[in-house]
């Protein structure tokens, strides 16, 4: 008689529920995946064996693979949480050595790297000095929390629409006497050291479709016109005959870089029959500013907010992905390992070719069905339950054997 059949079905259902227990057991780990236990049949070889007679001499356990559906995503108050919406695992870095994994759970360490609960560091691409993605190698990322450096004006622009049923003026324009212009605006402008300047402009109507333009930096009047604005019969700007754009440029006594100067640019403006407004302004400089927050981007863009108003890119998380998923090597602590079954990583940016995008604010829940798990614990016990009962007959029936006289 034999017993293995009847032995090696316990096995297998033993590891069945040791799979079952240990997905019930990370039900509520963020990014889990829950695994699955595939069975094979075994048969003794054997030269002389007929094939269609052969028994079988019970079962074993060929693999337990997981699986990587898509879990629940779950929105937190961690703007550094991220989940993944498709595929792809996060690149991870623990002192040179790589992992991946669906965890999103991540906050910054003391030196400003992202990291997880272990200390891995994620990993994607840095940024240069202007706050541009530098697509390189994959590194950990470090988020700066350094002051945002002043930027001067380098260009401005105004976009308005001046009256046209105005009168013309004559008289000399004088900047504290509203009689000699129109109509006036201002802008901030700021110079090398982060300080703001107002700069205005104003605006006199010397003739039929001709305007004059005077500007004051902080309330000094500028020695000339900026420029001359002429307009075609259908209230469009002649750029043609207006000094577009005007340069602009007066001195500064804060010690920043003197003069400061710029082009003035008035692209777009009109004149209708209609009251004077500005539609647009626009200057490329801003003053300094701390990190006031940040948030990552659905391409894994993580982006600075600073107190100056400004954002600037901080770095970009890389995804990878693998040719079979199913190949890598659990490592424990939510992480897998690269295999040669799992073939190389496949690295890009979250939402390019396979790659799924990041969701920020929240994580992704565990993919483990408790109702099915617990059917499947129901049917592991009731096969445990039968094979014990096979090496119970085997056992009277040998016993049987045994007692015969």
């Amino acid at each position: 008689m034999s017993f293995q059949q009847g032995l090696s079905g316990l096995n297998a259902a033993a590891r069945n529920l040791d799979v079952i227990g240990n997905n019930v057991a990370n039900a509520n780990t963020a990014g889990f995946k829950q695994s699955e236990i595939l069975f094979a049949d075994v048969y003794a070889n054997s030269v002389a064996a007929s094939g269609t007679a052969a028994i079988g001499i019970g079962t074993a356990v060929a693999a337990v693979q997981p699986e990587f559906a898509q879990g629940n995503i779950n929105v937190t108050s961690n703007p550094l949480d991220m989940a993944i919406n498709g595929t792809g695992l996060f690149r991870l870095d623990a002192n040179g050595a790589v992992s991946y994994s669906r965890n999103g759970q991540f906050h910054l360490d003391q030196d400003g790297y992202i990291v997880n609960a272990t200390g891995a560091k994620v990993t994607g691409y840095g940024v240069n000095s202007a706050g541009s993605i530098v697509a390189a190698n994959p590194g950990p990322i470090q988020v700066s929390t350094a002051d945002l450096i002043p930027t001067p004006t380098s260009t401005a622009a105004i976009g308005l629409n001046l009256d046209a049923r105005e009168t013309s003026i004559t008289t000399p324009f004088k900047i504290t006497d509203a009689s000699t212009y129109n109509k006036a605006t201002s802008m901030t402008v700021y110079d090398s050291l982060g300080n703001s300047h107002t700069l205005s402009t104003y605006f006199v109507k010397t003739a039929a479709n001709t305007w004059s333009v005077y500007g004051a930096a902080d309330g000094t009047a500028i020695s000339s016109a900026l420029g001359t604005l002429k307009f075609n019969a259908d209230g469009t700007l002649d750029t043609a005959g207006s000094s577009v754009p005007f340069s602009v440029s007066f001195p500064l006594t804060t010690g920043a870089n003197t003069p400061l100067a710029f082009p003035l640019d008035f692209t777009g403006s009109t004149q209708f029959g209609s009251a004077f407004g500005v539609n647009a302004l626009t200057q490329d400089g801003f003053t300094s500013g701390k990190l006031a927050g940040y948030g990552v981007s659905n391409d894994g863009t993580i982006l600075g907010r600073y107190t100056n108003g400004q954002s600037r890119g901080l770095g970009q998380l890389v995804l990878a992905n693998f040719a079979n998923t199913q190949g890598l090597q659990p490592l424990g602590n939510n992480g897998w390992g690269e295999t040669n079954a799992s073939g190389q990583p496949l690295i890009g940016t979250p939402g390019t070719g396979s790659l799924g995008a990041l969701q920020s604010g929240a994580i992704e829940e565990s993919n483990v069905d408790l109702t099915q798990e617990l059917v499947d614990m129901i049917t592991a016990q009731r096969v445990y339950q039968a094979n014990a009962q096979t090496i119970k007959t085997q056992d009277q029936v040998l016993n049987t054997l045994v007692n015969l006289r």
